[in-house]
């Protein structure tokens, strides 16, 4: 979507000399300070994925989960920063809006000249849409649950975001990339977050193979999870996050952004009812807090390509649809006997592709219109009887899930072939747990005490859980009792 400025840029590039011209004037100071605050609320949604994910797992994998999200935030950045902003958001493209050039390689010429989104400066749209991609790697992640070695998935992960998700951003944000000049709708990232990293998982998923589980034998395994509350905190993050990753991409402070925030609100809250009512019926009567959490996300990723241009009341429609498909969805999962333990796919894969059809069917040029003279205008979906639209959507979901499932398979059977860059644990490491065997360190304590710093006692460091710390502390009459076989156990020692 092109948006206007105000001012004119002086020089090219960077706009201008920042010695000699004052670049802010081109720019709204109020749309600035709002997106730049969306950008730290984006990034707080990434270690949420962590937590979420951490919560759903076994005990033994939770830190390598948490590990992940925080890894994949900082290789991410560095990713954003070495080429991914020039390949997806470059001034001009190659293929016909296929692909970014190398202009801001390394944040060349990355300063103050408008951006794709030309009400912001290119500084400020990299740091922003740097969040985006973070976050999209961190979701694209939990299809590696319990079984991947973890300098293989760093490897994937920077080869994943060049080759998968610089060409989607481009083709989906660029103003010159070619779903955008095709006319297909996606306010914050339907395609290039949620298809994307939902059917990255998927595939992901399917070449590590299922977790070695001997009860499950020929089925899908199926573990509760290790800890609820982490679910819970993980989902807040999220919503908390989602608040200004939807608003935020209006890319200004207009009424636009706050519509968009009360259809996100209200599309999380409807799929989160929605997705419990349905459990209660399919599990016996039960208020199921992760069914709850589960449906808060269908409805947040269903609105998101969304909230922009539907109606709000259209979010009623979506958060109901996206609660009771992707809750569906997760069953699939047994039928396509893919081990997706997170049901990335279910959530984000299926309800990516949900948001991005009504999206089709309910955007509607006057609410688009609410950013005033900062957006461009649309013809609108089936409200606005723009019957093409819906066509243009599913040419952009379609073309999502083909490149993201080819390129991802191709990437991850190459490395697999790659001795060093094997994709899966050993059995016997996976039976141990990532933690231990990848990581070195546990989110609970397990079976021994590690004190982290020198010992300089000739006494062990190690205290077994099981025994209890305060047995160890001699009492005074013992001390008297038994001091002449304690100093000759002591030279025994020495």
């Amino acid at each position: 979507m092109s948006m206007n400025f105000t001012g004119t840029p002086t020089g090219t590039g960077t706009g201008g000399n920042s010695l000699t011209t004052d670049l802010n004037t081109q720019f709204e100071l109020a749309n600035m300070a709002w997106i730049g605050v969306a950008a730290a609320g984006v990034w707080i949604m990434v270690p949420g994925v962590g937590l979420l994910y951490s919560g759903m797992s076994r005990k033994k994998h939770a830190l390598s989960l948490l590990w992940a999200s925080m890894m994949c935030v900082s290789l991410v950045i560095f990713y954003w920063f070495f080429w991914g902003y020039s390949l997806a958001f470059s001034h001009t493209t190659r293929g016909n809006g296929f692909f970014g050039t190398m202009k801001f390689f390394g944040f060349k010429n990355v300063l103050g000249a408008p951006s794709s989104v030309s009400s912001l400066p290119d500084v400020l749209f990299a740091v922003y849409q740097g969040m985006f991609a973070a976050v999209t790697g961190a979701l694209m992640l939990g299809g590696a649950c319990e079984r991947a070695r973890l300098l293989p998935m760093m490897v994937f992960l920077f080869l994943w975001m060049t080759i998968v998700y610089s060409p989607l951003a481009c083709w989906t944000w660029n103003a010159q990339g070619w779903l955008a000049v095709l006319g297909s709708l996606d306010y914050a990232g339907g395609g290039p977050v949620h298809i994307s990293s939902g059917h990255g998982a998927l595939i992901y998923a399917l070449i590590l193979g299922k977790r070695n589980d001997p009860v499950a034998k020929s089925g899908m395994p199926k573990y509760k999870p290790h800890s609820v509350t982490s679910v819970v905190l993980g989902t807040v993050f999220l919503w908390f996050g989602w608040q200004f990753f939807n608003p935020g991409s209006a890319g200004n402070a207009t009424i636009r952004a706050w519509y968009s925030a009360m259809s996100t609100n209200l599309a999380a809250a409807v799929g989160g009812l929605t997705w419990m009512f349905v459990d209660y019926f399919r599990y016996g009567g039960k208020w199921t807090t992760v069914g709850l959490c589960s449906g808060i996300i269908a409805g947040l990723v269903g609105i998101t390509p969304a909230a922009g241009f539907v109606p709000i009341w259209s979010s009623v429609i979506i958060g109901i649809v996206c609660g009771v498909g992707c809750n569906l969805a997760t069953d699939l999962k047994n039928l396509l006997h893919i081990d997706d333990g997170m049901d990335v796919w279910a959530l984000h894969g299926v309800g990516g592709c949900i948001g991005c059809v009504f999206t089709g069917i309910f955007a509607a040029d006057y609410v688009n219109s609410t950013a005033g003279s900062y957006t461009a205008p649309i013809e609108g979906g089936w409200l606005n009887h723009h019957w093409k639209q819906v066509g243009y959507q599913l040419a952009a979901m379609c073309s999502t899930i083909a490149w993201t499932v080819t390129i991802t398979a191709i990437l991850l059977l190459a490395m697999d072939f790659v001795p060093f860059l094997r994709l899966r644990l050993r059995p016997e490491e996976e039976e141990m747990g990532t933690d231990e065997a990848e990581i070195g360190e546990f989110t609970y304590n397990e079976d021994t005490l590690f004190v982290p710093e020198p010992i300089r006692s000739k006494t062990s460091a190690q205290v077994p859980q099981h025994e209890n710390i305060d047995d160890k502390i001699i009492q005074p009459e013992e001390a008297e009792g038994n001091s002449s076989t304690a100093g000759s156990n002591e030279l025994q020692e020495k």
